[in-house]
């Protein structure tokens, strides 16, 4: 993959009575809430850029009005996540980056890690993000995170998806069918079949070996990479995650000292 000849999508959808942060922000929609005085989609955009990989972007966004920068392509979001990203799918080229416009964390290093290990998994359709607990606690001790348990360590997504080709929309296709469990990741795993769920539940399965049994069942090739930056699994979903992010950012600006 050469630098820029990435297409990337930013879901920047919300709720459909609207998010409390952005009305208590008085701000119009969640991806303009502003972090540390800089709107979330500001934020997430200028990592892609920063990035030297992405060359195209596009906001899947309720209001395509609410984006005032001319270079950014946007969608109408979908009912949900899932179904925004099958739309996009169907107007947008492969390879495709896949964010969220809450990762306010996200950093050109983190994507280039991401799309490193991306693209070494070359047999892959798709490829998810994933952080070890360890690495989150390194950031922040005790966050309130969704951990998926496997035999090699607990982990939790880190919203960065590769589609490497149109195959990858069969992994999507099943995302829509169990999204609303997304915080239950054992009820996902059952939607696999007893086997998967058996071997997830008695924590007999690798993370590498639970992406190869699901991808027999997918029809198309999934893997999830490992990132060492923790600040990748935290988003700002609520008032406590808005507060810790900004820390954290503050934290980044602060001098070393000597």
């Amino acid at each position: 993959m050469t630098t820029n000849e990435l297409t990337a999508l930013v879901l920047a959808g919300e709720r459909a009575e609207g998010d409390p942060m952005a009305k208590s922000a008085g701000v119009a929609l969640k991806a303009l809430l502003p972090v540390a005085g800089t709107p979330m989609l500001t934020r997430v955009v200028a990592a892609l850029r920063a990035s030297g990989r992405v060359g195209r972007i596009a906001v899947s966004i309720p209001r395509p009005d609410a984006v005032d920068d001319a270079a950014l392509e946007t969608l109408r979001t979908e009912a949900t996540p899932c179904q925004s990203v099958l739309a996009a799918i169907d107007r947008l080229p492969t390879p495709l980056l896949v964010t969220t416009a809450d990762h306010a964390l996200l950093t050109p290093e983190i994507i280039g890690n991401f799309l490193h290990a991306a693209a070494a998994a070359s047999d892959a359709d798709l490829v998810a993000g994933m952080v070890e607990r360890a690495a989150v606690e390194a950031v922040v001790s005790g966050a309130a995170r969704t951990y998926w348990q496997f035999r090699d360590g607990h982990y939790s997504g880190a919203n960065l998806f590769y589609l490497k080709n149109p195959r990858a929309r069969a992994a999507v296709d099943f995302w829509c069918r169990v999204e609303r469990d997304r915080k239950r990741p054992w009820r996902i795993v059952k939607a696999f079949g007893p086997g998967l769920l058996l071997g997830y539940l008695l924590g007999r399965l690798s993370l590498d070996e639970a992406m190869l049994q699901a991808s027999s069942r997918l029809g198309c090739r999934v893997r999830a990479v490992a990132l060492a930056q923790g600040e990748a699994a935290i988003d700002v979903d609520k008032p406590a995650d808005l507060a810790l992010v900004e820390q954290l950012l503050q934290d980044r600006r602060a001098p070393a000292l000597s």
